[in-house]
This record gives structure tokens, C-alpha cells and sequence, in this order.
């Protein structure tokens, strides 16, 4: 079974992160391609730019909808049945996210999907 670790994508890389997988959209600012370590960058299985711009207008108070909006746009999304099928080849996966909020990010709605019984 695959383990799920969840980092931001400043953190530096370490050998126990396993396979990283980068699932923002957007690529991290000030980040170069030489200094950012990931296996895959699977910008397909990140929210929506609306749902995205509308979860960023107001976070603290829209977490919970966020959470079912985006799990809702992942289970109707093939790039998750093909994200969960990659991953479980790995023991240690390392969801790599942007936010600067550590317990409200895409990276939590993503783990939670692919340990849930929707995930495919």
C-alpha cells in the first residue's frame, strides 16, 4: 500500500520523500527548474482555476465547500484514475504544493481522494 507525505514545494527535497509529485497548475514562484526536485508534474489534477480563485477569496471560511468541490472534480477526472494508478507503484509518495497554508491546500483533498473509496 502507498504511503502519503505531504510537503510545499520550497521544502527541500530528502531521500525518504520517495516519489514527488508536484499537482499544483501553476509552477512554484521563484522556484527554477535546476533547484525544484519531482518525479512527475501533474497539473491535471489540480483544481480548477475558478475553484482555485474562488477557494483563495476567502479560505478560512470556505474550506469545508472547497473540500467537497474539489473532491468532486477529481472523482469525475481521468487524470486521477491514471494519478492513483502511477502512485500505487511506489511504497512513499511526497504531494508537493505551493500554498503557504499547511492545513488548507489541494495536497490534503488530493491525499484524502486517493485513500478514500472513490478514488479509482
Amino acid at each position: 500500500m502507498t504511503s502519503y507525505k505531504l510537503k510545499r514545494a520550497y521544502d527541500a527535497a530528502s531521500p525518504d520523500d520517495g516519489y514527488r509529485v508536484y499537482i499544483d497548475r501553476l509552477w512554484p514562484r521563484g522556484m527554477s527548474h535546476e533547484t525544484f526536485h519531482y518525479d512527475l508534474w501533474d497539473k491535471e489534477i489540480a483544481p480548477s482555476t475558478e475553484l482555485r480563485e474562488w477557494f483563495h477569496a476567502d479560505p478560512d471560511n470556505r474550506w469545508d465547500s472547497f473540500k467537497e468541490k474539489y473532491a468532486a472534480e477529481l472523482a469525475g477526472n481521468p487524470a486521477a484514475a491514471t494519478l492513483a494508478t502511477t502512485l500505487s507503484a511506489h511504497t512513499t509518495v511526497t504531494l508537493l504544493y505551493s500554498s503557504h497554508d499547511q492545513e488548507h491546500n489541494n495536497a490534503i483533498v488530493v491525499r484524502d481522494f486517493l485513500l478514500s473509496d472513490d478514488s479509482p
